[in-house]
């Protein structure tokens, strides 16, 4: 009989649908030619890494999620710098890993060192709109995804506390409410809720470290926006908080989730990039890296 099916098609269909929309109605400030560019840096490069560090498996499903995330949230007038920050993202999850699981979301990590290190490309919440209809379609189609994902959890702590600290806000300044509904109106914001922080392989693996994490990307996304005026609050808040999740895993222990079986894995074994690699050569019990196919494995 067949298994459930993979929660990434559910993201694949809703995030190129929205890709689409913005390209032909909102007139996004990217063009086909670089949506095509980002698609296939992301999925060349998931290839050209698969076989270096062993994987027998080309994983095209989640490359072409990190590839529609950066063609969404993602603006820059250089294609180079697209070609980097795929290759941060697609690098990411090869290369940053601890007991098993990526450190940083990999579409995040592409998106905020790009930002960071070149100041040539930047993130356009305005891009968007404040429309109803599409911020409904958002929420639905991405609440779906979520529980699909097993990942409700982190979205709805954080869509509850991250508002909640913009309403409250307004009321210790005695602003009128207005003013944290437009700062809170932009479909980037949805975006990052639903396909950003809920990513079923960098959140933590327990119930309760998911709710923490959740609560800590909002507090210190909101310290980094009105105490330090930054526009990209939450991609630097989300790439902060992301070294914490080992922490939370050590102490609050849980299932790991598992794309093989599309939810938990109650053996909490490793995930399915990682159970198709080949002898890795472990550094104490956690660290693991495949050096068959460096050809140094004799070193070792």
């Amino acid at each position: 009989m067949k298994g459930p099916i993979d929660p990434r098609w559910y993201q694949i269909g809703v995030l190129a649908c929205l890709l689409v929309y913005g390209l032909s109605s909102l007139h996004f400030e990217v063009s086909w030619l670089q949506g095509l560019v980002t698609l296939a840096s992301v999925l060349v490069f998931q290839a050209l890494l698969t076989p270096i560090v062993g994987l027998r498996f080309f994983e095209w499903k989640s490359a072409l999620i990190s590839g529609l995330s950066l063609c969404l949230l993602m603006r820059s007038n250089a294609l180079a710098l697209v070609v980097l920050a795929s290759f941060l993202t697609i690098g990411s999850k090869f290369f940053l890993r601890f007991n098993g699981k990526h450190i940083f979301n990999p579409t995040n990590f592409g998106i905020g060192i790009t930002v960071l290190m070149t100041g040539q490309a930047w993130v356009s919440p305005g891009q968007w709109g404040s429309g109803l209809l599409i911020a409904v379609f958002v929420f639905c189609c991405g609440l779906m995804v979520v529980q699909r994902a097993e990942r409700s959890d982190v979205t709805l702590t954080f869509l509850l506390a991250y508002p909640g600290l913009f309403f409250g806000r307004a009321l210790w300044l005695g602003d009128p409410l207005t003013i944290p509904l437009h700062q809170l109106s932009n479909g980037a914001l949805l975006i990052f809720t639903f396909f950003m922080i809920s990513d079923p392989i960098t959140t933590p693996n327990s119930r309760t470290g998911r709710i923490l994490f959740a609560l800590l990307v909002a507090g210190l996304a909101y310290v980094l926006r009105f105490k330090f005026y930054n526009p990209n609050a939450l991609i630097y808040s989300l790439l902060i908080s992301s070294i914490f999740v080992p922490a939370f895993d050590y102490f609050l222990t849980g299932p790991r989730f598992d794309w093989t079986g599309h939810g938990q894995n109650p053996q909490n074994k490793p995930t399915l990039e990682v159970t198709r690699m080949e002898a890795p050569v472990k550094f104490g019990n956690k660290w693991s890296l495949n050096l068959r196919r460096l050809g140094i494995s004799h070193l070792f």
